[in-house]
């Protein structure tokens, strides 16, 4: 017999994607391989995973010598398969380890939904969220020190259109280091992944404002 009321059930799942959907939010606005329904998914299934592992135990704990561990600690190894997909290496410079690694807490955080620790999920997500969103900033601000940053720029697929962009960044003197093109769910638009070598001294916020007026160009931002 199951040890958990079906409000129970329901509640548990519906908390576990609520709180992957949060994170999976800021990895969609990026852009990036793993986003918003991956991060549901995974949530959601760790969190079922835990309550499938933990009513086994409750059904078979006086019959059968039991780990309600177990199961659930499997997706801790199994993650990983998924994580590695985000993962791309171009040359020197990896990529996709933020998402991979955001992929890794959330089923973390779905198995301790789960298991019923409410708090310590809905604190996990607070801290991942604010890492995700506002220590952004700390890192590109100590990128800055080196110089070298990540433009995510949004603008008309259409042709000429990197040309335009390219065109600004060399004109104040900006070395472009590498280049991706990314197809945007809307076939009119794409977005330009651009490792740039700033030169000292450069307002970083006057070279967004300024990109941003490029004809073609819709949104600029900083990536990981």
């Amino acid at each position: 017999m199951s040890g958990f009321q079906e409000l129970d059930i329901v509640l548990r799942i519906i908390l576990s994607g609520i709180l992957g959907g949060l994170i999976g939010l800021e990895r969609e606005s990026l852009n990036k391989s793993a986003g918003f329904r991956t991060h549901i998914l995974v949530c959601v299934g760790s969190a079922l995973i835990m309550l499938v592992s933990q009513d086994i135990y409750n059904i078979y704990q006086n019959k059968a010598a039991l780990d309600p561990a177990r199961i659930a600690a499997q997706v801790v190894s199994g993650i990983g398969f998924l994580g590695a997909g985000t993962i791309m290496r171009e040359g020197a410079t990896v990529k996709g380890l933020t998402t991979a690694a955001s992929l890794w807490v959330v089923a973390g955080v779905g198995l301790a939904v789960g298991a019923g620790l409410y708090f310590a999920a809905l604190v996990t997500t607070g801290v991942v969220f604010i890492t995700l969103i506002y220590l952004g900033k700390v890192e590109r601000m100590v990128a800055g020190l080196a110089n070298v940053l990540v433009l995510l720029v949004t603008a008309d697929n259409r042709p000429g259109q990197l040309g335009r962009v390219g065109s600004y960044l060399g004109e104040h003197g900006i070395l472009i280091l590498n280049i991706q093109m990314k197809q945007m769910s809307d076939d009119r638009k794409v977005m330009f992944e651009i490792d740039i070598k700033v030169p000292p001294g450069l307002d970083l916020n006057r070279l967004m404002y300024e990109l941003s007026d490029v004809p073609g160009v819709h949104h600029v931002e900083w990536g990981e």
